[in-house]
């Protein structure tokens, strides 16, 4: 899929971003990899691990998805292009909210622009389980962004630049998780517990790559890919990272909810079921054309995918093995 082709990373030094430049160094000869971020420090550190010695093709370019000048040089030649930048943590984005829009919506819809200008042959752009029925602003502009990025295949028409959006929940491990949280307050002996009820969605940073290449393979432009995954309650997380501690009841954070929701009851009518995703379509002429309806059904009207009703609940022990 990406042999003699031009790949670029954006948010390229995150945790997605380096779990997806091992994949895709490791399965595909690509003519370019190019890691897309603004921060040089990481990017020092990240060339250590992938160095241009060992990987000739791959390139470090500095810059911000909010300048959409510095896109225009980046995005020159590229192929494939997977947005995985932005402002995710929900205090941050509470806190300082016009930054949060500047980069999750105004650089999303720059990527868009310089993305068609460049006649890139496919985009695909990381969402978040918290873009559902959106109740913190990071949510709200992960939303926007999807809508931006759907609404895209119909702003550049048939034959030009392809456009779809990846949705999933919590990434075990990432930065900003819980897991690394809890694993330095084991040290104190007490677990702080925003509420005993919360459930997450939960992913492996593998399978969430592994994900966003699957999709990007099978898009046509317009979808919004949503995986089937386990859900965990957050007590059981607990205990599955130090059961001999004791917890507290802090109360949930602004911003949090109780469960997580990817695909909202009222886009039952517009998502279709496989055998191990869901489908919520555009409501695009172009994407009903050429969508592929094959082992697949669409979900009953008043289905919803949260995080509360998943029969796919992880035990104490799964989540162990997990970690």
């Amino acid at each position: 899929m990406f042999n003699n082709k031009t790949v670029l990373i954006t948010g390229g030094t995150g945790s997605f971003g380096k779990k997806c430049t091992e994949i895709i160094l490791t399965r595909y000869k690509p003519e370019r990899l190019i890691i897309f971020s603004r921060d040089e420090l990481k990017q020092f550190e990240m060339s250590q691990q992938f160095s241009k010695e060992k990987y000739p093709c791959i390139r470090y370019f500095i810059g911000d998805v909010r300048d959409k000048e510095r896109l225009a040089r980046a995005f020159q030649n590229v192929d494939v292009i997977i947005h995985a930048a932005a402002m995710k943590q929900v205090p941050a984005c509470e806190y300082n909210p016009t930054e949060a829009i500047k980069t999750n919506i105004n650089g999303a819809q720059n990527i868009i622009n310089v993305a068609a200008d460049r006649k890139v042959e496919k985009v695909i752009a990381l969402s978040t389980d918290k873009a559902a029925n959106p109740v913190n602003l990071y949510g709200a502009t992960k939303l926007c962004s999807d809508k931006l990025f759907i609404a895209g295949n119909a702003f550049v028409g048939h034959d030009a630049t392809k456009f779809s959006v990846v949705r999933y929940g919590n990434v075990i491990g990432s930065r900003g998780s819980v897991i690394p949280f809890f694993q330095k307050k084991k040290e104190e002996g007490i677990l702080p517990i925003t509420d005993p009820r919360m459930t997450r969605f939960w992913i492996t940073l593998d399978q969430g790559v592994e994900f966003v290449l699957k999709s990007l393979k099978r898009m046509v432009g317009g979808e919004i890919f949503v995986p089937k995954l386990p859900s965990m309650n957050i007590m059981d997380l607990a205990h599955a990272i130090a059961p001999e501690c004791d917890t507290k009841v802090i109360g949930i954070r602004p911003g949090e909810k109780l469960h997580e929701v990817m695909v909202p009851r009222d886009d039952a009518l517009n998502t279709l079921e496989y055998d191990d995703y869901y489908l919520i379509m555009p409501a695009l002429e172009l994407f009903e054309a050429s969508v592929c309806r094959k082992r697949c059904k669409p979900v009953p009207d008043d289905f919803e995918y949260s995080s509360r009703d998943n029969p796919q609940l992880l035990s104490v022990e799964q989540l162990r093995k997990m970690i």
